[in-house]
C-alpha cells in the first residue's frame, strides 16, 4: 500500500503502533514487578531463585526478539526505540537492585551500571529535539552480556562450586566494564547528532548518517 501523499513513506513507522514488537517490549515492562516480587519474596530458597530466573530469562528473550521482528518486517516505530531501551534497563535495574539487597552483589557496582543506564536514558530524551538515537550494537552486547551475568547470579546453585562463582563474576567484569564503555559512547553520539541537527536545522537520523557515512568510506 503506497503512502497517502504528503507523508513519507516510512512516515507511518514512526508513531505508536500496536504491533507485535511493541506488544513485546510492553509484556517486558509488565514482567518486571512479577520478576521483583518472585526474586525478592524467599531469595534464599534454592526453587524461588530458580523461578525468579526463568522470569527474568523470559522477559529478556523479548527483548531479543523485538528488535529483530521490528527490522525484519519493518515494524520500527519511535515508540520502540525509546521504549524498548527503557523496558531493558527497568528489568535489568531490577535485577541489580535485587542482587544488591539480597546481599550478592556490591551497591557501588549496581550504583554505577543504574546511574550509566538511567543517565543515556534521560540523555536521549533530552535529545529527541535533535533526532532519535536507536540502541548500537555495543549497547546490545551490553545488554547480552548483563543479561548472562545476571541470570549467572540470579540462579545461585552454591552446589556447583567455586568455579560457578568464578566464572559468574568474571562475566559481570566483563559486562561491567562494557556497561561503562558504551555509556561514553553514546554520550560522545548525542554530540554529534546535536552537531548534525543544528547544521541542518531540523532533527535527523543519526543512525541513517552512520550509514551514509560507512557508505563513502
Amino acid at each position: 500500500m503506497s503512502a497517502p501523499a504528503g507523508r513519507k513513506p516510512d512516515e507511518a513507522t514512526l508513531a505508536f503502533a500496536w504491533n507485535l514488537p511493541n506488544i513485546l517490549t510492553i509484556t517486558r515492562m509488565v514482567l518486571v514487578p512479577v520478576f521483583a516480587v518472585v526474586l525478592l519474596s524467599h531469595p534464599d530458597q534454592e526453587g524461588w531463585r530458580i523461578g525468579a530466573t526463568l522470569v527474568f530469562a523470559v522477559a529478556i528473550l523479548t527483548d531479543f526478539a523485538d528488535g529483530r521482528i521490528a527490522r525484519k518486517y519493518n515494524m520500527v516505530t519511535n515508540f520502540g526505540k525509546i521504549w524498548d531501551s527503557i523496558a531493558d534497563k527497568a528489568l535489568t535495574g531490577m535485577a541489580f537492585i535485587g542482587l544488591s539487597i539480597i546481599g550478592e552483589l556490591p551497591w557501588w557496582l549496581t550504583i554505577i551500571v543504574l546511574v550509566r543506564e538511567w543517565g543515556i536514558t534521560l540523555m536521549r530524551f533530552q535529545v529527541l529535539k535533535y533526532g532519535v538515537m536507536a540502541a548500537k550494537q555495543g549497547g546490545k552486547l551490553k545488554t547480552l552480556l548483563q543479561s548472562i551475568a545476571l541470570i549467572l547470579f540470579l540462579l545461585w546453585l552454591p552446589g556447583l562450586g567455586a568455579w560457578y562463582v568464578v566464572i559468574s563474576w568474571i562475566v559481570m567484569g566483563v559486562a561491567f566494564l562494557l556497561t561503562v564503555v558504551t555509556g561514553l559512547d553514546y554520550v560522545v553520539d548525542a554530540i554529534k547528532l546535536r552537531r548534525a541537527s543544528l547544521q541542518v536545522g531540523h532533527p535527523v537520523d543519526y543512525a541513517e548518517i552512520l550509514r551514509a557515512r560507512k557508505a563513502h568510506e
